[in-house]
């Protein structure tokens, strides 16, 4: 990491946050804003400069940073993903320790730093696993534009030639920015990073950590910390803006005049009135009765309620609600508030006191149509805390009537405030919580498979994921309140529309989608993966032969014939015991709409096949890994004789000693009828043993 020097402002010497623009660290000027601890209320940093260069910093990333993203494959990227999330890892005390002052505890910093740091380790796996070694992504199966197959369609992918500019919330300064990097740097789009003032000095360290891992290249990553300038108004075409905040922000900037004229992809993660659902069936006493009570009680006092996730409506049925609340009540009291760093106190601070007086005006709006029943702003104890913190107890108001209220519906407190509210049936609850209009995630503890339907079927246009739990799955499952990198995070209506993480599917966010349309050989040639009617290859070598790098997509190995006898089925239905009516009694068989009459095993064919191509010496071809995409198309009968294509489809590297070989296999008869087709795998050696 780089030396950082304090600076003195108004006579402390506090934390000077620099950005880092265009590959050089950009200290604060006069313009800087004080940022003060969350614990303590002392000023500790200061973070802006007015004069800083933006428009340097999109050409660096433009002309610099895209190119040499670009000019990496998805699994060099999806590696250099893998190596920042270890270096980062090796360096997570620093972050721990910085990380307090924002009212974070130690628990809180599990989900925000080791969250984000296991968040690139799942995009570097799903790079590797599931993109290609190359530099376009195939979107789709290929489409037969023609009768006879010479013209067709294909969908690719290939990454925007701009800049992604991520603007951050203050909620998650690690976490929140690593989870928009990731799909980003895998898509090979470098990104401007844009943290939340107030805890953008936690963001600046991570940065810096991994810029001094020496990992990225050039122009890749940037930061601004403090304001942006005209940055927005200086995008184009090819940019995207990744948004993490408030609604009434998310508006401001999507209706920026150059961002709506340049029609500059806008992917918003917003605020939202996120739910819980007690099932009709959880009552008190049941396991899933403990369990909601249990993520309530998490929700709202993880990282002091201020997560984009958290529940703010509870719904259980009326006759459990005095429960429901009791229950908090207990659970709740027994929340430590205080000094993170304490390991004693379960919740911490509020990020900073302006936040905090949102949190209590917002809080004072749901009183007016809710009763307060646990927690007062007023008298908590702080168990030694200092009374300059921006700290608050955990609220819980409880609206009586909520399909008369509005505000409980349409103001989140962005705090450790929830309000419980009454249903009187399941169709009642549903109702209720989509009058959020639109949230990130809604989440049912139940037991009953009906009523996960029948939510999922009423509430799920509403919700950008629908979390149930219960007995079976509470010791293994995340939590509510838990954005996983495989699944979207994201939501309709208020929650912003936009969609983050979800595996590959965050990562062509930065990518264009294109259909491309031509002959089998140019499509082979763009996607790198042999197509049906493409040219084949020939060499003198059987393929089994050759190492996985001295193959060529397209090569090709056609196999002599074999007649397929009426002694084959019978031996091959008395050996494995398949003696299903179709292989055994031609009368039968005729009877049969799809089969002229007894036929051999489809699995017969799929063994003779092998028997046909396989060269049985040791060599390059190390095992056999599945199959997909297999098809019988045409009955086979005795008599038939079976012959066989393999073709080289596509390779993918795995390791330093060897890679996956896709192999399009087709079987045919004596009137070249195509009777079968599959994809083989295989792993094969990159020297030949």
């Amino acid at each position: 990491m780089t030396e950082i020097s304090p600076r003195e402002f108004d006579g402390k010497m506090v934390h000077d946050v620099r950005s880092f623009a265009a590959g050089h660290w950009i200290r604060t000027d006069d313009a800087a804003r004080a940022i003060h601890s969350a614990v303590t209320g002392q000023i500790i940093a200061r973070a802006g400069n007015s004069a800083l260069d933006v428009a340097a910093m999109l050409d660096h990333a433009r002309d610099v940073g895209g190119p040499n993203l670009r000019a990496m494959t998805f699994h060099q990227r999806a590696k250099l993903l893998k190596a920042l999330a270890s270096h980062l890892g090796e360096h997570k005390q620093p972050l721990y320790d910085a990380s307090f002052a924002t009212g974070a505890t130690q628990k809180d910093h599990l989900i925000d730093i080791d969250g984000g740091i296991g968040t690139m380790f799942v995009f570097a796996s799903k790079g590797r696993r599931e993109m290609p070694d190359g530099h376009v992504y195939l979107d789709g199966e290929v489409e037969q534009l023609s009768r006879n197959g010479t013209f067709l369609g294909q969908h690719i992918c290939t990454p925007r030639q701009g800049v992604a500019v991520h603007i951050n919330a203050f909620n998650f300064p690690v976490w929140g920015m690593l989870e928009k990097l990731a799909p980003t740097l895998l898509a090979g789009v470098p990104a401007i990073v844009k943290p939340a003032t107030s805890s953008c000095y936690v963001t600046e360290l991570a940065v810096d950590i991994m810029l001094s891992s020496g990992l990225l290249p050039e122009g890749t990553l940037q930061l601004v910390s403090g304001g942006l300038g005209d940055m927005l108004d200086r995008l184009g075409t090819q940019d995207v803006v990744s948004f993490t905040g408030s609604a009434d922000t998310a508006f401001k900037l999507r209706s920026n005049p150059n961002i709506l004229r340049n029609s500059v992809s806008f992917i918003a993660e917003q605020d939202s009135l996120n739910a819980s659902i007690l099932g009709p069936d959880a009552a008190p006493g049941t396991p899933e009765f403990d369990l909601f009570v249990k993520e309530v009680m998490r929700e709202m006092t993880t990282k002091a309620g201020q997560k984009c996730t958290a529940i703010r409506r509870i719904f259980a049925p009326q006759v459990h609600v005095d429960a429901v609340i009791e229950a908090l009540r207990v659970s709740l009291s027994k929340t430590t508030i205080g000094d993170p760093k304490d390991p004693a106190t379960r919740m911490g601070a509020l990020v900073s006191h302006s936040q905090r007086a949102d949190v209590l005006e917002k809080a004072a709006q749901i009183g007016q149509e809710a009763e307060r029943v646990i927690g007062d702003p007023e008298n908590f104890d702080l168990n030694g805390a200092g009374p300059d913190g921006a700290f608050l107890p955990p609220m819980l108001f409880h609206c009586a009537n909520p399909d008369a209220a509005h505000t409980v519906h349409e103001v989140e407190a962005f705090g450790p405030v929830a309000t419980i509210m009454p249903y009187s049936d399941l169709d009642h609850a549903i109702a209720l919580t989509n009058r959020g209009q639109g949230s990130l995630v809604a989440s049912v503890i139940t037991n009953d498979g009906d009523v996960a339907r029948r939510v999922a079927l009423g509430a799920g246009a509403f919700h950008g994921r629908l979390y149930f739990n219960n007995a079976t799955s509470m010791a293994e499952s995340t939590g509510h309140g838990s954005p996983l990198p495989h699944m979207v995070h994201g939501g309709p209506g208020r929650a912003g529309g936009g969609e983050e993480m979800g595996g590959v599917r965050g990562v062509l966010h930065y990518m264009q989608r294109t259909a491309i349309q031509g002959s089998p050989d140019i499509l082979t040639a763009i996607g790198d993966k042999w197509v049906p009617g493409a040219q084949e290859i020939t060499h003198t070598d059987h393929p089994f032969t050759r190492s996985f790098h001295d193959l060529h997509i397209g090569e090709t190995f056609h196999t002599p014939s074999r007649v397929i006898t009426s002694d084959d089925v019978a031996h091959f239905a008395e050996f494995t015991g398949d003696k299903f009516y179709a292989h055994m009694d031609d009368a039968a068989a005729a009877r049969n709409p799809f089969f002229p009459g007894r036929v051999a095993h489809g699995y017969l064919l799929l063994s003779f096949a092998a028997g046909l191509f396989v060269q049985p010496d040791e060599g390059p071809v190390l095992a056999n890994t599945g199959l997909d995409n297999l098809r019988f198309m045409k009955p086979v009968v005795p008599g038939d004789a079976l012959k066989v294509r393999l073709t080289v489809k596509h390779k993918t590297s795995r390791n330093a000693d060897y890679g996956e070989v896709r192999w399009h296999v087709t079987l045919t008869n004596q009137d070249d009828d195509r009777v079968a087709e599959y994809e083989l795998l295989t792993m094969n050696a990159y020297a030949t043993a």
